[in-house]
């Protein structure tokens, strides 16, 4: 698994994975450990109560197992914070509804009740929000470590001026592209700026004709006026 670059380390998508990984890898060692400590059997059916919730033995083992996963994913941070949240939000939602099918009866070997159900729902989706948030979308900003991963390239009005330079049909292409997704109420802020750039420097071609034509009409008044004076 590859992690992301070093310069998008500190971004908002990153902070947001390590955060929220952390928090929650926080919160269930804290269960596992309260766990072990009530001295609950470790595949008995009746858990005992922490922090509200259901345990066991085997409960305790895996709240810890995945805390620790969860807090060393985040010490890490970027795409494998993103990752094992995700991966993990996805593994809550599966425990909360198969433990659902198994409530009271003699296979529930991870002590689950109703609240137990409720938290694994709730906490896979949350860890999926956060994993997912700033990278699996198609609006990404310019700005954004995944949009740069997935355009390498770069959509940069830098490019742009080039490619006006050059009489590029390229530079049309990301133009109207752009125009496009402001209408759609879709643009990136990069694509924004370069609608607004573009504007402008139509504006000030418009201006300088404008200019210049005014100053050629000036020229012709005065040279038509010298010659009714000569």
């Amino acid at each position: 698994m590859r992690n992301l670059p070093d310069s998008t380390r500190g971004s908002g998508p990153d902070v947001v994975h390590r955060v929220g990984a952390a928090a929650l890898g926080a919160g269930l060692c804290l269960f596992g450990v309260l766990g072990f400590v009530t001295q609950v059997g470790f595949l008995t059916t009746r858990g005992e109560k922490v922090l509200g919730l259901s345990s066991n033995g085997l409960l305790a083992t895996i709240s810890l197992v995945v805390g620790a996963a969860l807090i060393a994913a985040a010490s890490r941070g970027g795409r494998i914070a993103s990752t094992v949240s995700t991966t993990i939000g996805v593994l809550f939602l599966l425990s909360g509804l198969l433990n659902l099918a198994v409530l009271n009866t003699e296979v529930n070997l991870l002590a689950f009740r109703m609240p137990n159900v409720v938290f694994s729902v709730v906490a896979g989706i949350m860890l999926l929000t956060l994993g997912a948030y700033g990278r699996f979308s198609g609006g990404l900003p310019a700005d954004n470590p995944y949009y740069r991963q997935r355009h390498p390239d770069g959509v940069g009005a830098g490019r742009l001026t080039v490619g006006r330079e050059a009489g590029s049909d390229e530079a049309d292409r990301v133009l109207l592209v752009a125009e496009a997704a402001l209408a759609l109420g879709r643009a990136t802020p990069e694509q924004e700026r370069l609608v607004r750039e573009e504007a402008q420097r139509r504006a000030d071609e418009a201006r300088r004709r404008a200019w210049e034509s005014y100053e050629g009409r000036q020229l012709l008044a005065r040279g038509m006026e010298a010659r009714r004076t000569a």
